[in-house]
């Protein structure tokens, strides 16, 4: 027997189930709905402004689609998603809290390792961390921060924050964020941090680098081949690390009929069993996908956990 995989509620990107409004309240609610179904997490990804860049190719047909670079409304609302994961934390008790798309090198990372931490030990372990650079000049521009070095700036974040997990005092010497003999306290839930997540759309350069350092769950955008398996495979023992303990993060595909409908959920959830197979085990789902109506977060995700383990059975 298979055993179950561990299903993730992605909760950014779902407005249309609340008539485009940013309903704070009402996505809390939706996280812990999740948890009673079962979900072992929930995911939040995150903007912080928006400019024109985002709509460069045009606005996405249907409106449940996930936004993906140069295809999405600027007026897409967007919270803080570290602020949203800390009320969902209150609320919930086993849940995994994924912050995805943390866009770390719009913040200094002393700044971003403190907030990190703190919703860290608020909850008691769940956090889990997918930074990015993310694709947007305009949002970068709109920061004052250069949108030429924002994978440098990025590598320097991971750096600091290993360097702020561990005993203080701490020095960081670089271009971009120097600092000498700062006490960092307190620390995250884990001596080693929350746990990190990396994707991006080929696994290869600076995301395989930063996954094989840091990382403890890959979650790509789209399908990898064999041969980026077989890569991370070699990479991760050359690193003296087993790839096993690498979590694989999945995904459900979604196919609308038109532009005005929801897709089919069984069809989504139909590769399951062979993502399973192929070593991943943990999948996300986004719920304004199937349904329209938001007071039915519960019952759909009791519905995806019956079919999931009836496939998987």
């Amino acid at each position: 027997m298979i055993d179950t995989p561990r299903m993730l509620l992605v909760l950014s990107e779902n407005w249309t189930l609340t008539g485009g409004r940013a309903d704070l309240p009402a996505v809390v609610r939706w996280a812990r709905e999740a948890e009673d179904a079962g979900f072992d997490s929930v995911m939040v990804s995150e903007h912080v402004v928006l400019g024109p860049d985002a709509a460069a190719d045009g606005i996405m047909g249907n409106p449940r689609d996930y936004a993906l670079p140069g295809n999405q409304d600027p007026y897409t609302p967007w919270p803080n998603s570290l602020l949203l994961l800390s009320a969902i934390a209150s609320v919930t008790e086993r849940l995994r809290l994924a912050a995805a798309a943390v866009l770390a090198p719009l913040r200094h990372p002393l700044l971003m390792a403190r907030e990190l931490g703190t919703l860290d030990l608020i909850s008691e372990g769940r956090l889990l961390v997918q930074p990015t650079v993310s694709w947007s000049k305009d949002e970068y521009d709109a920061l004052g921060v250069p949108f030429g070095r924002r994978g440098r700036l990025l590598d320097e974040h991971l750096d600091v924050w290993a360097k702020a997990w561990g005993p203080s005092p701490i020095s960081h010497e670089s271009e971009h964020y120097p600092f000498r003999d700062v006490y960092f306290e307190p620390k995250a839930f884990r001596p080693e941090g929350p746990r990190l997540w990396f994707g991006g759309q080929r696994l290869n350069g600076p995301v395989l680098r930063r996954l094989v350092q840091y990382g403890h769950g890959f979650h790509p955008l789209g399908r990898p081949t064999p041969q980026d398996m077989q890569v991370l495979k070699d990479a991760m023992a050359a690193a003296g690390r087993d790839v096993a303990e690498m979590e694989m993060i999945g995904g459900t595909q979604a196919v609308f009929p038109d532009d005005h409908s929801t897709a089919d959920l069984g069809a989504a959830l139909a590769s399951i069993p062979e993502q399973l197979e192929q070593g991943f085990t943990t999948f996300c789902i986004k719920p304004n996908q199937f349904i329209d109506d938001p007071d039915a977060i519960g019952a759909f995700c009791r519905d995806v956990m019956r079919r999931v383990n009836a496939l998987t059975a």
